[in-house]
């Protein structure tokens, strides 16, 4: 077994590595860039190394960089974990040139997955069904836009050499497809260095299942079951569960030869992934499809851990040293339910555009890290962390497992409520609110969900509710600034915090500004102390409310800014968490129903001015302006794309917010341009 390895990645995978190698007695090297130089996976590991600047380009994708790292520090073995290097033949091949064990397939197998075109080949030629498509070498506009009308729309154009969704779009229809190839294109040759693409028919409503497989070097090869990775926006996985609900013993057993047929062929080695896109029907008899191999461990590789009891990074660097397999087929076994949340920096409302910010609060429910076990949180950030332009916008992923899926399912809604992150927008609230629908809930998945259920998770929620959740969220802010304002009991009568008053009642009057999409609310609290300490609660702008009165309010601190607030609420049990940042006037409340951000008003801060901009478009993220749709001059209407940035990985599409006449561009093709900046003028 090894005694050292480098982890050629950064954030959660590369936290992760380092804790099952820790187990297992093996020392570790971080590589870090200027942008990590204080983060976790830094920290996680015995010694870290810089390897350059914060893009990508100039750090995690130089692979002299950190091989030489590797050689520096006498590693024996890089696990590169997901994403950057870890797909790349050419990096592989320089370790093994290099005497360094790359902790992944051989590099021939890599070459052979690595492009989806031939990859697709390889399969048709081993008699694995294929989505019928174009998968060869011609790019052409004109002859894929050709191959896309034989094959009839809508199509799917799909990078060949890439994944995570990027360089992917639908098209459908004709006049769509060649700004949908060109955008592809950008997209593919940014994130994958390379343009090539291939188009495939589209299928409705189809389900996306993966299969895990692992390999030795002594030739044996087995799968660890499937996966359900249906739930997806912007072509990237939301939730993923395992075992694929509705999967008969049958059809496992017909993917899961397919997926070991597919690893034989190349020779695998490792952990891989063999995806399949399925009919709707695939578990009562339908078809399903040869998508993809990705060779290498997978962000959901939690919840086969889960079902397994297995730790399969452990496995990997088992397999890397020249282990033969730990079980057989038959061994392995398959226990429970699990699913797991993408909890990531971004707004959902606004087309899940990535977000960027510093993590003032991150709470974590209960839970084991990096463990198989009814609650674990996999992740590579802390409070104060920032989320920077620079990398993937996930913040951690949650994994829950019980006996059954609906046990599972119970506890992930449960688990997301005690999840709490402050400081940036997230997905949260939009996770509680769709593992909640009744689509999910009854396992009628397929890859168009969230579409399908938008108003649901998009639309106004009923007003009883809203207007439940602000009063509660009113109830925690306001007694957390009456409890910090109240002096401690002292020993006069003017010390004391209970109410006590020379003639009448103790009262103040709050203002609190709720912040909305379609313009902030006020509203007033009146709060009045009787003499035996009780709390009447008066709210002034919330219709059809009454007063309530609150009696034993018990406060425990468990942070610098946060506290657990328990009370009686006109007798009946009500508790919430509260984040106070003064910074920003700002507090967070915590309850059951969610999280509400609300702003103190001062009445003695100046107001804050504003100034109007309905005629700018900014640019909602740090990132690359790619691509400049009109002039100077040219007349645009309301929604019409204007300017394509690159951020996250991703491109961004900003349109004009109404009608008028590009006045002005501010910015160029290649500019770097921080949030808020202005990129053109409306007139």
């Amino acid at each position: 077994m090894f005694h050292k390895i480098l982890i050629a990645n950064r954030g959660e995978i590369a936290c992760r590595v380092a804790a099952t190698a820790r187990r297992m007695g093996i020392r570790t090297v971080a590589v870090y860039s200027d942008a990590d130089v204080h983060a976790q996976h830094v920290h996680a590991c015995d010694e870290a190394v810089h390897i350059g600047a914060a893009s990508p380009r100039d750090s995690y994708l130089r692979a002299d960089c950190i091989l030489a790292a590797a050689l520096a520090t006498g590693a024996q073995a890089v696990h590169p974990g997901y994403g950057f290097l870890s797909e790349n033949d050419d990096f592989a091949q320089a370790c093994v040139d290099a005497g360094i064990a790359f902790i992944g397939p051989p590099p021939s197998a890599i070459a052979a997955m690595g492009s989806k075109s031939a990859a697709k080949a390889l399969m048709e030629r081993a008699g694995v069904p294929l989505v019928p498509g174009y998968h060869g070498e011609r790019q052409e506009a004109d002859f894929l836009l050709a191959q896309a009308e034989a094959i009839g729309f809508p199509v799917l154009i799909k990078a060949s050499a890439g994944g995570g969704g990027k360089g992917m779009r639908i098209v459908q229809r004709a006049d769509e497809f060649t700004a949908a190839l060109a955008s592809c294109q950008r997209e593919a040759e940014a994130s994958f260095g390379s343009a090539q693409v291939l188009v495939e028919r589209y299928l409705q409503r189809p389900r996306h299942i993966e299969v895990q497989v692992f390999a030795d070097t002594l030739g044996h090869v087995i799968h660890l079951f499937e996966r359900d990775c249906s739930v997806q926006r912007r072509h990237q996985k939301v939730l993923e569960e395992a075992p694929a609900p509705g999967m008969t013993p049958e059809l496992r057993a017909q993917m899961g030869a397919a997926a070991v047929a597919a690893a034989r062929s190349v020779g695998y080695v490792g952990a891989g992934t063999v995806e399949f896109i399925c009919e709707q029907d695939a578990p009562q008899g339908g078809r399903f499809y040869f998508m993809e191999m990705n060779t290498r461990l997978q962000v959901e590789h939690p919840v086969t851990e889960a079902i397994t009891g297995l730790d399969l990074v452990e496995w990997q660097l088992r397999v890397a040293a020249g282990e033969p397999l730990p079980l057989t087929q038959d061994q392995v076994p398959l226990r429970g339910h699990a699913i797991e949340a993408r909890i990531c920096a971004e707004n959902p409302a606004q087309g899940f555009l990535p977000a960027t910010g510093t993590l003032r609060t991150l709470r974590t429910p209960e839970a084991t890290r990096f463990t198989p076990g009814a609650v674990r949180l996999d992740s590579g950030v802390a409070a104060g962390d920032a989320i920077s332009p620079h990398y993937d916008a996930m913040i951690a992923k949650l994994i829950v497992h019980g006996d059954t899926r609906e046990a599972a399912l119970a506890r992930l809604d449960e688990a997301l409520s005690a999840l709490h992150i402050t400081g940036l927008q997230h997905n949260i609230g939009f996770l509680r609110r769709l593992v909640r629908t009744e689509a999910f809930a009854q396992a009628q998945l397929d890859t168009a969900l969230i579409e399908r259920e938008h108003e649901a998770l998009f639309g106004a929620p009923q007003a009883h509710a809203q207007h439940q959740h602000l009063r509660d969220a009113l109830l925690g802010a306001t007694l957390r600034w009456w409890l910090d304002a109240s002096p401690s009991a002292g020993q006069d009568p003017w010390s004391r915090g209970d109410g006590w008053a020379l003639h009448g009642h103790s009262q103040r009057v709050l203002q609190w500004r709720w912040p909305q999409p379609g313009g902030d609310q006020t509203v007033t609290v009146r709060v009045q102390q009787a003499r035996d300490g009780s709390l009447r609660l008066a709210w002034g702008g919330l219709a059809g409310d009454v007063p309530v009165t609150v009696c034993d309010v018990r406060c425990q601190r468990t942070a610098t800014d946060s506290v657990h607030l328990s009370a009686l609420v006109d007798g009946q049990p009500w508790s919430a968490h509260v984040d106070r940042h003064d910074a920003f006037d700002a507090f967070d409340v915590f309850t059951p129903a969610g999280h509400t951000t609300l702003h103190w008003l001062d009445p003695l801060a100046a107001p804050a001015t504003q100034q109007a901009s309905s005629g700018q478009v900014t640019a909602p993220m740090p990132g690359k302006v790619i691509a400049m749709l009109v002039a100077a001059g040219d007349a645009v209407k309301a929604g019409q794309a204007l300017v394509i940035t690159e951020a996250m990985k991703m491109e961004h599409s900003l349109t004009a917010p109404r009608d008028g006449t590009v006045a002005e561009l501010l910015c160029s093709v290649g500019d770097q341009v921080a949030e808020g900046v202005e990129l053109l003028r409306l007139e």
